[in-house]
């Protein structure tokens, strides 16, 4: 987040979220090898399949402009109408990439086996581009103990602030 700012282009943040997850699942001990040349082959779509994020309008997903170079062959199948893509599932994707020398070279299948069937979640962020930096619009449970908590009160209505109930930090 820290690289957000006026003048970065979403392209080179995507890279970056891209760069910065493939160290971490290195250091887990699911890939190995070099970075540079993993993001060569587009390995992080494997396992970023929906990117860094998107520009936000009316409806969440109105407004887009990435150009077509930032999405993987592998993991998308265009759809009969115009400016529709679906992804498919990450079992696909991953199972095509352990397959495809060029991006099985760098997995650890044994470890990733192991993570099999283990699912997940993507925690989302809105933020505003400011002139010195970004704002954060969103005031939802981050950590893994917010949201365990926040989960665990099961079919109550949660009690998770709106974002306009947010205090926002200088």
């Amino acid at each position: 987040m820290k690289a957000l700012k006026p003048g970065v282009s979403c392209v080179n943040m995507h890279l970056l979220a891209n760069r910065v997850h493939l160290e971490e699942l290195k250091k887990l001990g699911l890939l190995k090898e070099d970075v540079e040349e993993m993001m060569k082959v587009r390995l992080g779509a494997v396992f970023m399949p929906h990117g860094l994020g998107h520009f936000m309008g009316i409806d969440t997903h109105d407004v887009d402009g990435y150009p077509e170079t930032t999405v993987s062959v592998l993991d998308v199948e265009r759809s009969d109408k115009p400016g529709l893509k679906s992804l498919r599932s990450a079992r696909e994707l991953l199972d095509a990439a352990l397959r495809y020398p060029q991006q099985s070279q760098f997995t650890c299948r044994e470890v990733i086996d192991q993570y099999r069937g283990f699912g997940g979640v993507r925690i989302e962020d809105d933020v505003a581009v400011t002139d010195d930096g970004m704002e954060l619009l969103t005031c939802v449970p981050r950590t893994v103990e917010e949201i365990e908590a926040w989960m665990a009160e099961g079919r109550q209505r949660p009690q998770v602030p709106l974002p306009q109930e947010c205090v926002k930090s200088g």
